[in-house]
């Protein structure tokens, strides 16, 4: 007997009716005022199919594919249907402008099968990024430059789109880490993704992501980071862990919206290389005596300076170790808190719990110190001297370029000079510089000029070192231990200007910075020039990353710019078009 079979008969009489259905819709579309869509042909963005919960859309008959800011694409079948009415206008409540096209039952269920994928991933928990330890490990060992993420990057480019997000995401940050980068940076420009790295206080290219990659990646990150993946217009902060088996990275994501997309910069807080102590940020022996006699009083002002990403918080941090005992109640307001410490009470604030309401809850605390992460107006600076005057040992940090520029900020704010010197301990400025790989670096004999330079610097030096003829000095050469950028690790450069009766005086008086400055000299603390310029002849640092770093003085010294090169630390030189393409 002659069988038939029923399944493939079915199968043909299905898709004759789809192909029928999607000829007729085609056809109706233009006659209702709509365009036609079949989302079988393009790619549909999962943004967009979150921004209609799946149960609402299949009883609505409706499904989001695009998203352009707030303009959101939606395919219907019916669009005089009551539920996809409704729906249409709860998604105009949420201020989304409704681009509106209609498709096929088929064009329907291929889009509503995007809902797994956007369920599996929202399984993911919430903060916590679940990492391959033994992946991560494999890679931080591999990478060893640069180079090797780019050529593993090109290996996970041919691998299925699901598994490339998650394998992509790993090289990142196991890149990062093998690296040493503080930061990650995701930047969408016209024709490509840029990924760059952060180490040693500089930016670096490693690579290029493709767009694909680049959506869904941010999808990912902004959920863990436990942002609003549909918002795409405003700021964002967030923050998420992961586990690579011998330590817990935290990371601190910030999105940005752009031109051409959003940019994502994520800062690596691992807990391993956080150096919270005198010995380790490397204070220069005059004034780590000063900071020792400071941090014995039981009240008053310390306040580091610097520009953002000078290291005030990290020598905040190493005060604050120094200072803690177990007969003291120590609690710090930070925005955010970036590294716990034990035994101390860290407080973030908020949009409720701003700088100045938090540090006049702080005083209700019964602390012994505080430290406050920033003075940024007269509010804060007010309570924060209040404090210092009544008891408190108090620290926080100001953005000035120098110590005794700090003066001058905090009377700029509103402070009275008068209070300044019952309230203020010391004002320390710092920042930080690269060292010299110790595997490549280079000797050379120093150019007259340079000689000149370093003779006239050391000339002011409270205690001078003596400037060896022939003077040699050394600068960076690029091996494989340092990525071939010549430099391995930062270390500080300080100065500190201590509140005695001459500065007080001249602060009352006349608080100009370099009539504070002389003042301060008989202190016999050297500025960040003199600190750094003895690390040059220590060999630690070079002449050209210290002027990067920091103003030398060369008309003073009757030297020409021109004579001591000053190298921008970029791994290629790069043309104007290359740095216009590269403003974000």
């Amino acid at each position: 007997m002659v069988k038939f079979d029923d399944n493939l008969s079915n199968t043909k009489i299905a898709d004759l009716h789809s192909h029928e259905e999607e000829r007729v819709i085609q056809t109706m579309a233009p006659q209702l005022g709509f365009e036609y869509v079949n989302l079988r042909n393009i790619t549909i963005d999962p943004e967009a199919v979150s921004a209609i919960p799946e149960q609402k859309a299949r009883e609505a008959e409706i499904i989001g594919f695009a998203l352009n800011r707030h303009t959101l694409s939606v395919a219907v079948k019916n669009p005089n249907n009551p539920k996809t009415q409704a729906v249409f206008q709860e998604l105009q409540r949420q201020r989304y402008e409704l681009t509106i096209f209609i498709c096929s039952t088929r064009s329907l269920e291929h889009a509503w099968a995007r809902y797994k994928d956007i369920n599996e991933s929202q399984a993911e928990k919430k903060g916590v990024f679940e990492i391959s330890t033994e992946d991560i490990n494999r890679l931080s060992k591999e990478i060893k430059s640069r180079e090797n993420i780019m050529t593993i990057l090109q290996s996970i480019s041919k691998m299925s789109n699901t598994r490339r997000i998650s394998e992509t995401l790993e090289l990142i940050f196991a890149g990062g880490l093998a690296l040493g980068a503080s930061d990650i940076h995701i930047e969408p420009e016209q024709n490509a993704v840029r990924l760059r790295y952060r180490f040693d206080g500089v930016l670096h290219d490693v690579a290029d992501l493709d767009s694909y990659i680049y959506k869904r990646m941010m999808s990912r990150l902004k959920l863990l980071s436990g942002m609003i993946l549909n918002s795409r217009a405003e700021a964002q902060d967030g923050r998420f862990t992961f586990n690579t088996g011998e330590r817990e990275v935290e990371v601190r994501s910030s999105v940005i919206p752009g031109a051409v997309g959003e940019s994502i910069v994520m800062r690596l807080l691992d807990p391993t290389v956080a150096s919270f102590s005198m010995d380790k940020i490397k204070l220069n022996p005059y004034i780590r005596k000063v900071m020792e006699v400071q941090l014995k009083k039981p009240n008053g002002l310390i306040i580091t300076t610097g520009p953002t990403g000078s290291g005030k918080t990290t020598a905040l941090y190493a005060f604050l170790q120094e200072a803690h005992s177990e007969g003291v109640k120590i609690i710090t307001l930070e925005n955010p808190v970036e590294y716990k410490l034990d035994g101390i009470v860290q407080t973030q604030i908020g949009e409720d719990y701003t700088f100045a309401s938090g540090l006049r809850a702080i005083l209700r605390q019964d602390p012994d110190i505080i430290m406050v992460g920033e003075i940024r107006d007269k509010e804060v600076a007010e309570t924060a001297i209040h404090a210092a005057q009544t008891g408190h040992l108090v620290f926080s940090t100001l953005h000035t370029n120098s110590a005794v520029a700090g003066f001058v900020r905090l009377i700029d704010l509103g402070v009275d000079p008068r209070i300044m010197g019952s309230s203020i301990n010391i004002i320390i400025g710092q920042r930080l510089v690269r060292k010299l790989c110790e595997v490549c670096k280079a000797k050379y004999k120093a150019t007259e000029e340079e000689v000149k330079l370093v003779k006239h610097i050391m000339s002011h030096h409270p205690h001078p070192v003596t400037v060896p003829e022939p003077t040699n000095l050394f600068k960076s050469v690029g091996c494989e231990a340092c990525g071939g950028t010549g430099f391995k690790g930062r270390m500080g450069i300080f100065e500190g200007v201590v509140m005695d009766e001459k500065v007080e005086e001249v602060v009352i008086r006349d608080p100009r910075e370099h009539i504070i400055l002389e003042s301060a000299r008989p202190q016999g603390i050297p500025t960040m020039v003199e600190d750094g310029i003895e690390k040059v002849l220590e060999g630690t640092i070079s002449i050209s990353e210290l002027g990067r770093v920091i103003e030398l003085p060369y008309q003073e010294a009757n030297v020409s710019l021109d004579s001591i090169n000053i190298k921008t630390p970029t791994s290629k030189k790069a043309g104007d078009g290359d740095f216009l393409s590269h403003v974000v």
